[in-house]
């Protein structure tokens, strides 16, 4: 098993729709603070409300939309994943995942969406990998999976641990209105989302 944590192996095994989150469009975000790795609190529905303000570092202006992507827990470069963790289905690329967010972050500012990251690891964990990967959005930490009970958000268990598989919300004024689920590749998610946001205002745009 490579422990780089960058790379994609090839040959991962692709996983399949259990239909777990089917019921999350039309959901409305819960107001569950979580903490950020820029510091304090945040919640996901006062930043996706209608009146929410861009916490982006680069603008200030005021958005709709927001990019939510859930993913399982990330690496540390020379330290070993949990046993057999390239062969649980969709559990390997959240490095690139992240990384492939941050590359597209200036596209996602354009079409007015803010972004962030959670998985159930620890702050301080999340906290080393923003800075080791210069994350320049917020990854919130979920340790206690509070997102779990509010929105029924599928997790997997492994070495003890529970996680969360890899799926990505996006959110107008705190309702749900797409889902990515499963995710795979994950390198590819940002790419697959950009797109959706693109053909969505397309579509409000041809609106009368």
């Amino acid at each position: 098993m490579s422990a780089d944590y960058t790379e994609l192996p090839p040959d991962l095994p692709v996983p399949e729709d259990d239909g777990a989150a089917d019921h999350l469009v039309g959901m409305e975000l819960p107001t569950t603070p979580l903490p950020s790795t820029h510091g304090g609190t945040i919640d996901l529905a006062s930043i996706a409300g209608s009146d929410a303000v861009a916490i982006s570092p680069t603008t200030r202006e005021k958005r709709r939309q927001l990019v939510v992507y859930v993913y399982p827990r990330t690496g540390t470069p020379g330290q070993q994943a949990p046993a057999g963790w390239d062969d649980i289905p969709g559990a390997r690329g959240c490095t690139p995942q992240s990384c492939a967010y941050r590359d597209a972050l200036a596209e996602f500012e354009a079409l007015g969406a803010t972004v962030v990251g959670i998985n159930a690891q620890t702050p301080d964990e999340q906290r080393e990998f923003a800075e080791r990967e210069h994350i320049p959005f917020p990854l919130l930490s979920d340790a206690d999976l509070l997102l779990r009970d509010a929105l029924r958000l599928p997790t997997f268990e492994v070495e003890g641990m529970t996680l969360y598989k890899r799926l990505t919300l996006v959110a107008e004024d705190e309702l749900i209105v797409k889902t990515f689920y499963p995710v795979f590749p994950p390198d590819r998610n940002a790419t697959e989302v950009v797109a959706w946001l693109r053909g969505r205002r397309a579509d409000m745009s041809s609106m009368p």
